[in-house]
């Protein structure tokens, strides 16, 4: 049975109140510890009523919830809850089967995660999970990562800078460049593309969005600098291209391209060239901006790929 936010508050609080051997809990007490509790959460009004928390009991003592020794003890004509059991606490319960499959599925997450820079800290994390379940569980997901990429170093340390809104000198050589240049950037953003990472600011000199790959980055410091706020969605940024590459100017265009084989085919259904494509027996449209990625993956399937429309493209496809 799955747990939401608000009934896993509820246990917790109910789990204090039946711990503390020191007061006597009735039924309105736990009520309005509960209806207290989720009123700070939500920032709004709550108020539990008496059949939820009857419920709550009843899941809690329950073999699918935690199997708490919840008494009910009399006094008077009313009757308080408490543990039976003073060193019971939900908290040092085993996991239960769901629990325990729900943790074995994030730590094949974790165990990607631990490999980038600056994420060492989840070693020791997944450590202590691995020994919470008992088991040496075997691998059986994996993403694409090279742990050998030149720039990883950088990544930890410029996800620190965007977050605290701090802006960058970064030492920068492209390929095509005989000598490094010094930027002043304000960066917004972290994409990998093509197992590649890149940095996304604003290029305060030249006063527009730069992209530069960490691997081309030798170095960068922080600058006292009023830090420009960021006023791009880098969601709607990535629509409209393939890759990392976005030029204002450019238009949005229908590209046609018709698959020459049908063994190309079935793979660029099974994965899509962009999320705008479209395909009718063997001919590809997509809605992109033409850059160069885009080139890069149509010329990565030979001639197994003809480009029809536009002309530009199909023109500038070998000469860029």
């Amino acid at each position: 049975m799955a747990i939401n936010k608000n009934a896993l508050l509820r246990y917790r609080v109910l789990d204090r109140c039946f711990s503390n051997p020191y007061r006597k809990f009735f039924i309105n007490d736990l009520i309005e510890a509960c209806s207290e509790a989720l009123s700070d959460y939500s920032g709004e009004g709550t108020s539990i009523s008496r059949r939820q928390i009857y419920d709550d009991i009843n899941f809690m003592k329950s073999e699918a919830g935690y199997a708490a020794p919840i008494e009910s003890y009399r006094d008077g004509r009313r009757a308080y809850y408490r543990y039976s059991d003073r060193d019971f606490s939900i908290d040092n319960r085993p996991l239960n089967p769901e629990e325990t499959e729900q943790l074995a599925n994030a730590l094949e997450v974790l165990s990607r995660v631990k490999g980038l820079p600056g994420f060492q800290w989840m070693q020791n994390l997944e450590a202590h999970l691995r020994n919470t379940l008992d088991e040496d569980t075997q691998p059986i997901i994996s993403f694409q990562e090279n742990e050998f990429l030149v720039g990883k170093d950088h990544l930890q340390r410029l996800y620190n800078y965007i977050k605290n809104k701090q802006v960058l000198d970064i030492t920068y050589q492209g390929f095509s460049m005989d000598k490094p240049e010094v930027f002043e950037i304000h960066p917004y953003y972290l994409k990998q593309y093509n197992n590649r990472w890149y940095v996304f600011g604003w290029n305060a000199e030249e006063e527009k969005l730069y992209n530069l790959p960490l691997d081309r980055i030798e170095s960068f410091t922080n600058k006292q600098t009023e830090f420009r706020p960021c006023d791009f969605n880098f969601d709607e940024y990535f629509d409209d291209i393939v890759g990392v590459t976005n030029d204002p100017d450019a238009e949005v265009v229908e590209v046609i391209l018709e698959a020459k084989n049908e063994i190309v085919l079935p793979y660029i259904i099974s994965k899509p060239l962009h999320g705008s494509q479209k395909v009718k027996d063997n001919i590809i449209r997509l809605e992109v901006k033409i850059n160069y990625e885009l080139k890069s993956l149509i010329r990565s399937f030979g001639n197994q790929l003809e480009v029809l429309e536009p002309l530009e493209l199909k023109k500038s496809l070998w000469d860029s």
